[in-house]
């Protein structure tokens, strides 16, 4: 079979069986492709068949990346996108052997998510002004945002229905669009009920969509990123300010005042507790910093 009726045919798995968003189906295809370019590079073919891909020459790829100074982690997604697609290919019997099987990616160092204490989220809200509808919009996506620590696709895709007030609840499709309830205490029900008054542009569409723009469109992702990042940024020097650095936030203040972890990993739609432990590094480094400030022996 051609290697571009695979790639067609992975994509269709990807969306539909996979339930992967659009997004993160392009991401996987962003991948391989990249990886074709090589390929073709080092060998002056032109690719035509899934079967002419060895596991030295995925193994040559991953070693060009890192020589080249891509991350760890990125060179590891790379590898899993790849992993994929002959994973699909076996399975489906349109290929005999894996190549990708005695492939390790390359060990990550540890990754500390970046977050923004709670004087910050607060200064943040306490800045932003609600005396025009998008205002309001803005400071309800990032109330919203910390309230649920809901990720960015989660926020973007949310409709009306999604939203039960007199339940304090919010109801959003995850990773796969696997479904999972948030709960929402009293401030963030005051503040939604006041946003959906005013909600911007709903004079100009019938649309569902919990959060538009002026032209009563869904708002995008892209949007909200901009708005995220230039309210963060009024506090914060972190170069990256992004919808999941108030995400890491919610997580780590939950913590801080002694959530329990695994309650944290169902409220983040985390699929193993490994990915939620994390978080633990930046709590240790709260609990010794409070340590050092208050213990009264500390400096004898």
């Amino acid at each position: 079979m051609p290697i571009q009726q695979d790639v067609h045919q992975f994509q269709l798995y990807l969306n539909a069986e996979k339930g992967y968003s659009d997004l993160t189906a392009e991401a996987y295809l962003r991948d391989l492709h990249q990886f074709f370019d090589f390929w073709q590079d080092e060998t002056g073919k032109t690719l035509e068949s899934s079967d002419e891909i060895d596991s030295e020459s995925i193994r040559s790829y991953l070693v060009h990346l890192v020589r080249y100074g891509l991350n760890k982690r990125s060179v590891g997604r790379k590898l899993s996108a790849i992993r994929s697609f002959f994973k699909y290919l076996v399975r489906s019997d349109q290929l005999k052997t894996d190549p990708t099987v005695s492939l390790v990616p390359p060990k990550a160092g540890k990754y500390l998510p970046t977050y923004l204490n709670e004087r910050e989220i607060g200064d943040i809200l306490e800045l932003m002004g609600a005396d025009t509808e998008a205002g309001l919009r803005d400071k309800t996506i990032i109330e919203l945002f910390y309230g649920t620590g809901m990720r960015l696709s989660e926020l973007a895709g949310l409709n009306i229905g999604d939203i039960d007030l007199s339940a304090g609840n919010v109801r959003v499709y995850g990773k796969g669009a696997k479904e999972r309830v948030i709960p929402i205490g009293t401030h963030l029900i005051g503040i939604l009920r006041n946003y959906f008054k005013e909600r911007l542009g709903v004079s100009k569409s019938n649309s569902d969509a919990v959060f538009l723009n002026p032209s009563g469109k869904r708002l995008s992702n892209r949007r909200i990123q901009m708005i995220v990042k230039d309210q963060l940024a009024r506090v914060s020097t972190h170069e990256k300010l992004s919808p999941h650095v108030i995400r890491h936030s919610f997580a780590t203040h939950l913590l801080n005042r002694g959530a329990n972890l695994e309650a944290v990993k169902e409220l983040l739609g985390h699929e193993s507790l490994s990915t939620t432990q994390i978080y633990t590094h930046l709590t240790t480094d709260h609990l010794r910093q409070v340590y050092r400030q208050a213990f009264p022996r500390i400096r004898e």
